[in-house]
């Protein structure tokens, strides 16, 4: 039976009154009672939203926002999403690293954009899982390089979960099966906020790579499809990386 919501106020009201507030309250929380502590306890740590297929632009441009409300004390957000092709610059990114003149690779329908996080170009396109962390980092640790490591950990854990064995390699940002590439990582961070991440390569198109060295390597792309052999389901790759950052960050 649901208790009334009159009931449940007046249990609440006598459990605050009750109890020693100072159990629950942590150095230097705000809290008054324990009522609020109850309350706070309600609340997500953590928002996840799903984008779906969504321009890279319009994209960025949302994550600015979240940002700002991550900033402003907001919960942090876990964006999901996918990209139509798209080759993004890093501040870093090497002339080399296009392997063919821009004109060419935008007549073949690819946009070409600079972004403000750190590593040299990479690609999206559908069939790739796109995770965006904008997660405060004062929360968790305030230290970029190990943030950086427990992204890795958390994408070789996750293929791990479906079959494949993967290592990151040190030097060498992001996650191999092999000598194959599988997962890009690069982000950004403004004032402890962290936003940009993972490229996950569920079904990508990887002819595409050849267009561009990823991330400046001589390296050859692979994905979750072509390791198993069999369609991989965007979906359960999905439901999988929310479970694990639920799980490395909040638990």
């Amino acid at each position: 039976m649901i208790p009334r919501p009159l009931v449940l106020c007046k249990w609440l009201k006598r459990f605050a009154n009750g109890c020693d507030r100072n159990a629950f309250l942590e150095k230097g929380d705000t809290l008054k009672c324990p009522l609020s502590f109850f309350l706070k306890s309600m609340v997500p740590e953590m928002i996840v939203q799903d984008w779906g297929l969504i321009d890279y632009t319009d994209a960025y441009e949302r994550q600015k926002d979240c940002v700002q409300k991550v900033i402003a004390g907001a919960q942090d957000h876990l964006v999901l999403c996918e990209h139509p092709a798209v080759l993004t610059l890093g501040r870093m990114t090497s002339p080399d690293s296009l392997l063919y003149q821009r004109h060419e690779i935008q007549e073949r329908g690819i946009t070409i954009t600079s972004v403000d996080r750190g590593g040299d170009v990479t690609l999206h396109a559908p069939g790739q899982l796109i995770v965006y962390p904008i997660f405060n980092l004062n929360k968790h640790g305030k230290n970029l390089k190990a943030y950086m490591q427990k992204l890795e950990e958390l994408a070789v854990d996750l293929l791990k979960n479906f079959g494949i064995l993967a290592i990151s390699i040190s030097g060498k940002r992001g996650v191999f099966v092999g000598p194959d590439k599988i997962i890009s990582i690069g982000v950004g961070v403004r004032k402890w906020v962290s936003y940009h991440g993972l490229g996950i390569n569920v079904s990508t198109d990887l002819s595409l790579f050849k267009l561009i060295k990823p991330c400046g390597l001589n390296v050859h792309m692979t994905s979750m499809q072509k390791i198993k052999g069999h369609e991989v389901l965007m979906k359960d790759v999905k439901n999988k990386t929310v479970e694990l950052f639920r799980e490395r960050f909040y638990d």
